[in-house]
């Protein structure tokens, strides 16, 4: 039965991020940072199916056009409420199983991708909801969330408080006491440092995730997060360049549960 589930991945992406607006589309080793994202995510084994959700906001029409170019498909849904984008695109898709990772993590390792979804489809059926946040482990920007669509439409049908539906997930892992959770860790049991955090909201986010670009890339997206690591402690003035923003994430101030654990 395994086998036979169709896995979705799909990658929110809009232009009018209020903090940092149009960062999908800086420069990144030479193209947008969002072809730069969607090359490592495409070298996930479950990558065969993904998608983009967008918005219908003409100023997303960029990211449409940028990604059919590129031969990647394109959803457009609503700006706001990402768990009617990500429920109606799962269904435009005829996903079984639902991988969210936000666009927003340039430097995510597709072997970290692989590890969630391995995890959430070893325990499948009994098995909601699988991700690597709760605790979170992996570097900060290694985002990943798994789910059956029967969950996603279950969480779209219920959900009805304005951070439910803006986060997409919330509802299966903090509000319904049937969902059924697992959290990945990292297999060498290295816990959260703060201090890396390779997601984009600011200004210098961006830049340290240049700098990390620049120094590895190189033609090949395949450098894993342990390169990352390596590079960030052997360069501590890039490492320190968001020092003045970590720890400043939707989860890190708001998360107050942790999900219930599959058995």
């Amino acid at each position: 039965m395994k086998h036979h589930l169709r896995v979705v991945i799909i990658c929110q992406a809009r232009t009018g991020s209020t903090r940092l607006p149009g960062k999908v589309l800086l420069p990144l080793a030479g193209e947008p940072l969002l072809i730069r994202f969607l090359e490592r995510v495409s070298m996930s084994k479950y990558a065969g199916n993904l998608v983009v959700a967008t918005t219908h906001k003409p100023q997303d029409d960029e990211i449409v056009r940028l990604c059919t170019e590129r031969g990647y498909r394109v959803f457009r849904g609503d700006e706001t409420d990402l768990l009617d984008r990500h429920f109606r695109a799962a269904q435009a898709m005829e996903a079984d199983v639902v991988v969210k990772i936000p666009t927003d993590c340039p430097l995510i390792d597709p072997r970290v991708i692989d590890m969630v979804i391995e995890a959430f489809l070893s325990h499948y059926p009994h098995v909601d909801y699988a991700s690597n946040l709760h605790p979170g482990t992996w570097p900060d920007g290694n985002d990943v969330e798994v789910m059956t669509a029967l969950a996603l439409q279950r969480a779209w049908a219920a959900a009805n408080k304005p951070h439910q539906r803006e986060h997409t997930t919330p509802w299966l892992w903090e509000a319904n006491p049937n969902a059924r959770c697992l959290n990945v860790e990292r297999p060498d049991g290295r816990k959260l440092d703060e201090r890396h955090r390779w997601t984009i909201d600011h200004p210098e986010d961006y830049l340290l995730i240049r700098a990390v670009f620049d120094a590895l890339y190189w033609g090949d997206p395949r450098f894993r997060c342990e390169d990352v690591l390596s590079f960030l402690e052997q360069h501590p003035e890039i490492d320190l360049i968001n020092e003045n923003v970590r720890g400043q994430s939707w989860y890190a101030t708001h998360l107050q549960s942790q999900p219930r654990v599959a058995s």
